[in-house]
């Protein structure tokens, strides 16, 4: 899962972004114009923002946002004596904020389940089959064997376990899981993954939909 934090803090922003690198590919820019302009290249399955932004707040970017029917779950970060900034936040169409300081476990786990819960999936724990898995954590099981997967074989089958159903392209996958950090991708990257989650999960767990990508079917 990919995720856009907007931060201006430079120590904070890069403290936050590599924290969160533990869980999901982060895009991490420094004012909602930054924002903007990665949003025109790049989608997201989640945002975190602080609201305290140089030129446009995070409000004001959350507010344009909405106003331009863009629904991607938004997690604000906000100073712990601001309240009227998170009754604001709430209201202008936020999912959940944070209070500044934060820790990083709390982060991560809201962010998890903005996501989960985005994606259709209210529960923590997604049950497919013989398979359990836990977005918050990463922490899946096959027939109650604990499955060991490494981070990008977790993020591919994340992605397309958020997409029952629903074929996946090389691209998506490839999108979703790297970020502008990651370097050049080996063009059998994806394949050499989804070959490994089928060796651990199943043959027959992930199908290939020739011409348009892979698929989980539930």
């Amino acid at each position: 899962m990919r995720l856009l934090l907007i931060e201006d803090d430079r120590h904070l922003g890069k403290a936050t972004a590599e924290g969160l690198k533990e869980s999901f590919a982060v895009d991490w820019v420094q004012s909602a114009e930054g924002a903007e302009e990665a949003m025109a290249t790049h989608d997201y399955d989640l945002i975190v923002a602080d609201i305290n932004l140089p030129g446009a707040s995070g409000l004001e970017f959350l507010t344009a946002l909405r106003k331009n029917k863009n629904q991607i779950p938004v997690l604000l970060l906000t100073a712990r004596d601001a309240i009227y900034h998170r009754v604001a936040g709430l209201n202008a169409g936020a999912d959940d904020y944070l209070i500044k300081p934060f820790d990083l476990d709390e982060l991560l786990a809201r962010c998890a389940a903005l996501i989960r819960r985005s994606k259709g999936h209210a529960e923590p724990v997604i049950s497919l089959l013989d398979i359990r898995f836990e977005p918050a954590t990463g922490k899946l099981e096959k027939n109650g064997q604990l499955i060991t997967l490494s981070g990008r074989e977790r993020s591919v089958f994340e992605v397309l376990v958020h997409n029952l159903d629903r074929p996946v392209s090389k691209e998506k996958i490839e999108q979703r899981i790297y970020d502008w950090s990651s370097e050049e991708i080996e063009s059998n990257t994806i394949e050499v993954h989804i070959a490994a989650l089928r060796r651990k999960l199943g043959r027959d767990l992930i199908k290939t939909i020739r011409g348009v990508g892979y698929m989980i079917v539930s």
